[in-house]
C-alpha cells in the first residue's frame, strides 16, 4: 500500500514523533503553537490508520526515509571508495557539531565525501538536506543568493534575502552543505554566523581548501588516500574497461603513492591505462614526479596532482590542449555548441576530454552539456595565461554571455522553457560580469545592465537593483549612472523595499542634476514624494509630510517638462485626503496630464488614485474599469521601469472584480498577477487573491489544492508577518470548516493568527474574516451564529479595502437575519440593497434573502439563474438547496 501523501510540515512532525518529541517540544522546535501540533498529529493519525502515536513513531523512519520533502542530494556518476576513517569523523562531527568544514587540498575529494555522508545523516534531519554548490558564485555578496536559489526560495517582497533564508531555516531541523567554500571565505563565514544563530536546528556542513577562521568551527582535515588508493584505481581503471592484470596490485600502489594517494590525479592516470598501460604510466608519469621531487610546485600533495594533470594534458593532441584550456572560462555546464563558440572545439574534442576523465558529461534536458571539475578549471586557467590567451577568451567568453543574455531580453518570458534557459546562463553571465570588473572592461556597466535586466524579468528584483546599483558605481557618465540608478529604484519599488527605493530615487536624482539632466531629476523627486504619499507602508521611517513637498518643490523648480507636471499632479492626487471635496477632480487632471506626457507608468499610478476613491465611495463597476485600464496600459515585459505598477494592477483589478462581483474578470487578474515573475516564485503572495476568489465561486477543491502550496510557501520563508494575507487563512479555515475537517481547520486559523496578530490587524481586515465566519455558520445551517459574527452595521464601513466586502458582508448579514428569522430582516434586507447594487451576487444573495422571507421559491430559484451566470457555483447550488429544487 503507497504512503499517503502528506504535507512537508506533517512530514516534519512525524520524523518529530519518530523522535519521541512531546507536543511542547515539537512546538518549541517548529516555532509552532501546541494546537497546531495537536492538529498535524490528528490529520496524521488519519492519514495513515494509526491507533496512537507509538504507532506513528513505529511509522516515522520509513515514510520520512522516503523523503518526499526532502530534497535530492546530487547524484555521483562514479561508486564512492574507502574513507572509512573520515566519513566517520565527519559522520561524528556533523551529528554533535553545528559548523563542520572538511578542509583539504584540491583533487582530494572532498565533495564526495561530504555528500557521502550528508546522505548518511539525512534521515537524521527532518527538514532534510540541503546542496550548494558555490563554485559559480562570483563573490561573497552572492553567497545568500546561492544559497536561497538552491533551497528553492524565491526573493520575498520587502525582505532580503538573507533574512528569507534565516526566516527558512528558524524552526526548522536541517542540514546545508556549502561546497568549495574557498574563494569565498568571508562571504562564506559572513553569512553562516547570523544563519546559525537565528535557527538553532541547523547544522551547515562546508568543504574548502581553507578553514573560515570562525571560532565555532569544527574542522575535519581530509588528505590522501591510503591503502583504498589502490582499490579506486582498479575501480576506475575496469570501468575505463582495462582491468587491472593479476600481480599488479605493488605497481599500481606504487603509482598511487607517488600521486601521493590525490583521488582526482589517481583518476586521471587510471583513465590512460588503456592507452598506454601500466609500463606507460610507470614512465611517462614517472618522469614528471622525479622532475618535482624535492621542489615540487604548489608543495605536497597539489605537486603530485598537478604532474597527473601535466601528464594527462601531454598525452592530447593540440586540438584537446586548446579546447581543455579555453573551455575553464565556463562557470557552468556548457553545450558543444557553446564551446564551438567560445574555444573553438567540436563534439567529437569534447567527447574525447569526458574519455580521459578530464570533463564530465553531464545529461539535460536540452541534450548533453560539459563540465570540469573546479581543479581542472584552475589549470585550464594557469594554461590559458601561458598561452598568453586570458584576455582574448574572456572576451569571447563575454561576447557570448552577452549575445546569449540579449536574446533572451528579446524573447518572450512567458515561453516554455525561458526561466531556465536564464538560470543555465546567470552563473556564466556572473562570472564574465565579474572577470571584466576586474580588468576594467569598458563594457562593464553594460554587461551589469544586461544581468540586472534580466534578473528582474526573471523574479530576482533584489539581485536586479544589486546590479543596476553596479552598473551606476562602474560608469564615469553620471547621465548613465542616473539612469542605472532609476532602474534600481524600480527594483526596489517592485520587491516594496521602501527605504531603498527612496535612497535610489534621490541618489538618481542627484547624479542627474551633477550630468545636467535636470527632467530626468526633477522626475526622480517627484517620484519620491509619490512615494511617501503613497506608498508609506513600504517606509519603516516615513518622512515627514514637509521633506516631500520640499522633494516635490524642487521638481518643479528644476523643469517644466510634460513629464514633471503629470508627476508633480499625482503627488498632489495623493497627498489629498479621500474625501476632501475636489479630491476625483485632481485625479482626473493627474490623469488627462498623464495620458499627454505619453508615460504609462505616471497614468496607471493616477489611475490607480481614482480606483482608490471609486471604491472608496462604493462605486465598484467604476473602480473595476479604472483598474482595468491601468493592466491594458501596462501591457509588455515586467521590466523594472515599471515598479510595482504591474504587479499592483492586477491586484486592484482583481479587488474591484471582487467588490463588483465580477468573479470571472477576478480570477483572470489573479491568476494573472500569480503568474507574474515577482509573484510566481513567492506562492504565498501570488496565489492570496486567487485562493479568496476560489473560495467565493465555490471552486473549493481547489482552492484547498492552491492553500496547501501557500502554507509550504509561507512556512518555507519563514512564517513572515503579513497581515493582510489574514484573510486567505480566514477563508480556508471556513473552507474546512463548513466541511467538517476541524482538525485541518485548527490548522489554518493557527496560520490565521501567526500571519498577522489579532490586536494589530487593521479593523477592515475583521469584517472580512466575519465574512467568511458567517459562510462557514450559514453553511452549516447556523444562522444564529453567523447574526453573531456579523455585528458590525454594514454603514460603519468607511475604507477603500473594507468597502471592497461591504456588498459580500451586507448580503450575509441580510440573509442571516431572514434565516434566524429575526424580527429586523426586513429593515436589514433594505438597508443591505444600496450596498450591494454594484455587485451582482451580492445583489442576487440579498434578492434571495428576500424571496425566502416572503417564502417566495420562484424568487429563490430566479436568484439561482442570476448567480449562475455570474459564475458563482457555491451560492447558485445554496439557492437550488435554500428553494428545495
Amino acid at each position: 500500500m503507497a504512503a499517503p501523501e502528506i504535507s512537508a510540515r506533517e512530514a516534519e512532525v512525524l520524523a518529530a514523533l519518530g523522535e519521541h518529541l512531546t507536543n511542547a517540544e515539537i512546538a518549541a522546535r517548529f516555532v509552532i503553537s501546541v494546537r497546531t501540533v495537536e492538529s498535524h498529529v490528528s490529520a496524521l493519525l488519519r492519514k495513515f490508520g494509526a491507533s496512537d502515536r507509538r504507532a506513528l513513531a513505529a511509522l516515522a523512519p520509513s515514510v520520512v526515509s522516503a523523503g518526499a520533502a526532502a530534497p535530492a542530494l546530487p547524484a555521483p556518476l562514479t561508486s564512492f571508495v574507502g574513507r572509512e576513517a573520515e566519513r566517520a569523523a565527519l559522520l561524528s562531527a556533523v551529528t554533535e557539531q553545528r559548523l563542520v568544514v572538511a578542509v583539504g587540498p584540491g583533487g582530494v575529494g572532498k565533495t564526495r565525501l561530504a555528500l557521502a555522508v550528508a546522505a548518511d545523516v539525512a534521515d537524521r534531519f527532518s527538514g532534510g538536506a540541503w546542496y550548494t554548490d558555490l563554485v559559480p558564485v562570483p563573490d561573497g555578496d552572492a553567497v545568500p543568493a546561492a544559497v536561497a536559489a538552491a533551497l528553492g526560495l524565491g526573493e520575498q517582497p520587502g525582505r532580503g534575502v538573507p533574512e528569507t533564508v534565516a526566516g527558512w531555516a528558524r524552526g526548522r531541523s536541517a542540514l546545508l552543505v556549502l561546497d568549495n567554500c574557498e574563494h569565498l571565505l568571508d562571504g562564506v563565514a559572513g553569512f553562516v554566523e547570523p544563519l546559525l544563530a537565528a535557527a538553532p536546528g541547523l547544522t551547515v556542513l562546508a568543504t574548502s581548501r581553507s578553514r573560515l577562521l570562525l571560532p565555532f568551527e569544527w574542522v575535519v582535515p581530509v588528505g590522501g588516500l591510503g591503502a583504498d588508493a589502490v582499490t579506486l584505481f582498479g575501480a576506475r581503471a575496469r570501468a575505463a574497461g582495462a582491468p587491472l592484470p593479476s600481480g599488479s596490485e605493488a605497481r599500481v600502489a606504487a603509482i598511487c603513492a607517488a600521486l601521493d594517494g590525490n583521488p582526482l590525479a589517481i583518476e586521471l592516470a587510471a583513465a590512460r591505462l588503456p592507452a598506454v598501460g601500466l609500463d606507460g604510466l610507470e614512465s611517462g608519469l614517472g618522469d614528471r614526479l622525479r622532475l618535482l621531487d624535492g621542489a615540487r610546485r604548489g608543495g605536497g600533495r597539489h605537486g603530485s596532482l598537478r604532474s597527473a594533470l601535466d601528464w594527462s594534458h601531454d598525452l592530447l593532441d593540440e586540438s584537446g590542449r586548446t579546447v581543455l584550456r579555453r573551455v575553464s572560462v565556463f562557470a557552468a555546464p556548457f553545450r558543444a555548441a557553446d564551446a564551438a563558440a567560445v574555444a573553438g572545439g567540436s563534439a567529437a574534442v569534447l567527447a574525447a576530454l569526458a574519455d580521459d576523465s578530464l570533463l564530465v558529461p553531464v545529461a539535460g534536458g536540452d541534450g548533453t552539456r560539459y563540465q570540469a571539475l573546479e581543479t581542472i578549471r584552475q589549470y585550464g586557467a594557469e594554461l590559458l595565461a601561458d598561452a598568453g590567451e586570458t584576455a582574448q577568451v574572456h572576451e569571447a567568453h563575454l561576447r557570448w554571455c552577452t549575445a546569449e543574455g540579449t536574446a533572451l531580453l528579446a524573447a518572450d518570458p512567458a515561453t516554455s522553457g525561458w526561466r531556465a534557459h536564464v538560470d543555465r546562463l546567470a552563473d556564466d553571465l556572473h562570472a564574465a560580469l565579474a572577470w571584466i570588473v576586474t580588468h576594467d572592461g569598458p563594457s562593464a556597466a553594460e554587461t551589469a545592465l544586461l544581468v540586472g535586466r534580466l534578473c528582474h524579468r526573471r523574479g530576482l528584483p533584489a539581485e536586479a537593483q544589486r546590479r543596476f546599483e553596479q552598473a551606476a558605481a562602474l560608469t564615469p557618465d553620471g547621465a548613465a549612472a542616473a539612469a542605472a540608478l532609476r532602474l534600481a529604484a524600480g527594483s526596489a519599488r517592485s520587491r516594496l523595499a521602501g527605504a531603498d527605493a527612496l535612497r535610489l530615487h534621490l541618489a538618481a536624482a542627484e547624479a542627474a542634476q551633477g550630468a545636467g539632466d535636470h527632467v530626468l531629476a526633477a522626475h526622480q523627486y517627484a517620484h519620491a514624494a509619490e512615494l511617501v504619499h503613497r506608498s508609506a507602508g513600504i517606509l519603516a521611517e516615513v518622512p515627514p509630510a514637509a521633506t516631500a513637498a520640499g522633494w516635490l518643490a524642487t521638481a518643479r523648480t528644476l523643469a517644466d517638462d510634460p513629464g514633471t507636471r503629470a508627476r508633480c499632479a499625482v503627488v498632489e492626487a495623493f497627498a489629498a485626503v479621500d474625501d476632501q471635496p475636489g479630491a476625483v477632480a485632481s485625479t482626473e487632471r493627474a490623469i488627462e496630464l498623464a495620458r499627454e506626457s505619453g508615460d504609462p507608468v505616471v497614468e496607471s499610478a493616477a489611475l490607480d488614485q481614482l480606483t482608490g476613491l471609486r471604491l472608496a465611495r462604493g462605486e465598484a463597476r467604476a473602480a473595476l474599469e479604472s483598474a482595468l485600464r491601468r493592466t491594458a496600459l501596462l501591457a509588455g515585459p515586467p521590466d523594472p521601469e515599471l515598479g510595482f505598477e504591474l504587479s499592483d494592477a492586477y491586484g486592484m483589478a482583481a479587488e474591484s472584480a471582487i467588490a463588483a462581483g465580477d468573479l470571472r474578470q477576478a480570477r483572470q487578474a489573479a491568476e494573472t498577477l500569480r503568474d507574474l515573475p515577482s509573484q510566481r516564485e513567492v506562492a504565498h503572495a501570488g496565489a492570496a487573491r486567487l485562493i479568496v476568489v476560489m473560495v467565493l465561486t465555490g471552486d473549493w477543491a481547489e482552492a484547498v489544492g492552491v492553500g496547501e502550496l501557500f502554507r509550504e510557501s509561507w512556512e518555507r520563508a519563514g512564517r513572515p508577518r503579513i497581515p493582510s494575507l489574514r484573510r486567505v487563512a480566514a477563508a480556508l479555515g471556513a473552507v474546512h470548516g463548513a466541511r467538517g475537517d476541524a482538525a485541518v481547520q485548527a490548522v489554518w486559523r493557527d496560520v490565521e493568527v501567526g500571519i498577522g496578530s489579532a490586536e494589530r490587524r487593521p479593523h477592515d481586515q475583521r469584517s472580512v474574516e466575519s465574512f467568511f465566519a458567517a459562510l462557514e455558520a450559514l453553511h452549516l445551517d447556523r444562522p444564529a451564529d453567523a447574526v453573531a459574527v456579523l455585528h458590525r452595521p454594514p454603514e460603519e464601513f468607511r475604507s477603500w479595502f473594507e468597502l471592497i466586502w461591504r456588498p459580500w458582508y451586507a448580503a450575509l448579514w441580510a440573509e442571516a437575519a431572514v434565516l434566524a428569522e429575526l424580527p429586523d430582516a426586513g429593515e436589514r434586507i433594505a438597508r443591505a440593497r444600496p450596498f450591494t447594487t454594484d455587485n451582482v451576487v451580492a445583489a442576487a444573495i440579498v434578492d434571495r434573502a428576500a424571496a425566502l422571507a416572503a417564502g417566495d421559491r420562484d424568487g429563490v430559484l430566479a436568484a439561482a439563474e442570476t448567480l449562475d451566470a455570474a459564475a458563482c457555483r457555491y451560492q447558485w447550488e445554496r439557492s437550488l438547496l435554500l428553494g428545495g429544487g
